[in-house]
C-alpha cells in the first residue's frame, strides 16, 4: 500500500516514551471521492516507532461496492518491509521482483524493499468486503540497501488459553514464524472469545503495541476499542489481555530500533538528501518503465503513482 497523502509529513523516528500510551487513529483517504479511508496509528506525533514497526494502517470492513476497494497502481518503496494481513477479502499483489500473489485472510505477505522495489495492489473482483491492515517495518541501517524480496506464509491457527493465535512474524507461546526479518520482532493475531483473557509471555527487551480490530480489549489496565493502539514500553515479561464481548487484535513488538530514520511518502532513509535521491530516481524510473534501483515494471501495469512534491524545508530531525 502507498501513503497517498498529497503532502505527506516528513517523520524522523527515534526516542522512546516511558509510559503506556493509548494512540487514537487519524483517518486518511486513499484518494478519490469514493476511495477507501484508512485509520492510521503509526506514525503519529505522540508515537513514531514500536521496535522497527513504523507504519500501521487499519481499514474496513468496507463494502467494495461503496468504496471501489483497493486500487493502488505501481509505486515505490525503499528502506523498509511491508507486511500485509487481511481479515476479509482478497488483494492481488504484483512487484518488480517478479512476484505475483494473492493476499488472503490469515496469510502474511512480506515484501522487502531494500534499496528499492515497486509494487501494485488491487482487490480482486470477487471481493465484496475488504478488511485488514497494512504494516511497515523500518530496516536497520546495516540492511537498508539489501536486495528486494518477497515472502508468503500461511501460519497455522493454534490455541492460547482458549484464544485463537496466528504468529506471522517472530515467536510467541512456543510458535515461531519462518518469515525472515532484519531485527528482533513479533507479529501475531489473537482472537479472544467473549469473557476471554490471556497473558502471553513476552520478551522484556521488546516494546509492544496492541492494535484492536474488533471488540474492546483491556490491555494491562488500559481499555482500547476498534482501530486504537496501546503502546507498552520495554520491561514486561507478560502481557495481560482480556475482553468482555470478544475481540480480535494484533500484537506487534520488537526491540527498540536504536537509530533515527527519516520517513517520507513511501521511502525510509537517513537524510533529506537520501530521500530526495529516491524521489528523483523514481521519477526517472517512471519515464523509462523501470530502472536498476526499482526494477523493471511488470507488463500488466497500466499506470504508476507519481511522487508528491518534497516540502520546501529540508527534512530534519523532529524531536
Amino acid at each position: 500500500m502507498s501513503n497517498t497523502e498529497t503532502a505527506p509529513d516528513p517523520v524522523v523516528c527515534g526516542g522512546d516514551a516511558p509510559a503506556v500510551e493509548l494512540v487514537t487513529p487519524r483517518e486518511v483517504p486513499l484518494g478519490g471521492p469514493r476511495a477507501m479511508t484508512v485509520r492510521r496509528t503509526l506514525p503519529r506525533r505522540v508515537r513514531s516507532l514500536i521496535g522497527a514497526w513504523c507504519f500501521i494502517d487499519h481499514f474496513g470492513p468496507d463494502r467494495v461496492s461503496d468504496t471501489g476497494g483497493m486500487a493502488v497502481p505501481g509505486h515505490p518503496h525503499t528502506g523498509l518491509q511491508t507486511v500485509s494481513w487481511l481479515f476479509e477479502g482478497e488483494v492481488e499483489h504484483r512487484d518488480t521482483t517478479g512476484a505475483h500473489a494473492v493476499i488472503r485472510p490469515g496469510e502474511v505477505n512480506l515484501m522487502t524493499a531494500g534499496h528499492g522495489i515497486a509494487h501494485s495492489e488491487f482487490s480482486l473482483p470477487g471481493t465484496d468486503v475488504l478488511h485488514g491492515v497494512q504494516l511497515w517495518l523500518a530496516l536497520p541501517s546495516a540492511h537498508r540497501r539489501t536486495a528486494p524480496a518477497f515472502e508468503h506464509h500461511a501460519p497455522p491457527r493454534t490455541d492460547l488459553d482458549g484464544a485463537g493465535l496466528r504468529v506471522f512474524l517472530g515467536s510467541l507461546a512456543g510458535v515461531t514464524s519462518p518469515v525472515a526479518t532484519f531485527s528482533p520482532l513479533l507479529g501475531a493475531e489473537l482472537v479472544l472469545p467473549a469473557g476471554g483473557s490471556v497473558a502471553p509471555e513476552v520478551s522484556a527487551s521488546f516494546e509492544h503495541g496492541v492494535l484492536v480490530d474488533t471488540g474492546t480489549v483491556d490491555v494491562c489496565g488500559t481499555t482500547a476499542g476498534p482501530g486504537e493502539l496501546v503502546y507498552l514500553p520495554p520491561g514486561r515479561t507478560t502481557l495481560p489481555l482480556r475482553t468482555g464481548d470478544g475481540a480480535r487484535l494484533l500484537l506487534l513488538g520488537g526491540e527498540p530500533l536504536g537509530e533515527q530514520i527519516v520517513m517520507w511518502w513511501n521511502f525510509v532513509g537517513a537524510t533529506h538528501d537520501e530521500i530526495a535521491a529516491h524521489r528523483a530516481a523514481w521519477r526517472a524510473a517512471r519515464a523509462t518503465g523501470g530502472d536498476a534501483q526499482f526494477g523493471a515494471f511488470p507488463d500488466e501495469w497500466e499506470s504508476t503513482l507519481p511522487a508528491p512534491e518534497l516540502p520546501n524545508a529540508r527534512l530534519t530531525p523532529r524531536e
